[in-house]
């Protein structure tokens, strides 16, 4: 199980390089083969699948082969991006804590 709960990779100086690592992460991760079984989004990790996410393609794909996308609904509706979720499973606390 991966963990997002910022829209990228740690800290950095700028908002950009979190996102790199987040994209090359995820495809590292696709390319090993060695899949989570849950990638779990919360607090503004939940922008990392809406429209316009510098990560969605690489998510999308690990969707397709089988990794669960749960993602807060709290935290969407909180932020007003629910309309703007292209990949995952909007779920509940319950749902990610089952994820873990």
């Amino acid at each position: 199980m991966i963990l997002f709960s910022s829209d990228g990779m740690g800290r950095a100086s700028t908002s950009e390089l979190p996102q790199v690592l987040a994209a090359k992460f995820l495809g590292l991760a696709d390319a090993s083969r060695m899949l989570p079984g849950a990638i779990c989004l919360y607090t503004d990790g939940v922008k990392l699948v809406c429209d316009e996410s510098p990560v969605l393609a690489e998510l999308d794909v690990l969707e397709k082969k089988g990794v669960r996308l749960v993602v807060c609904k709290t935290c969407l509706d909180y932020l007003r991006l629910t309309h703007r979720v292209r990949v995952g499973v909007a779920g509940g606390m319950t749902d990610i804590i089952l994820a873990m």
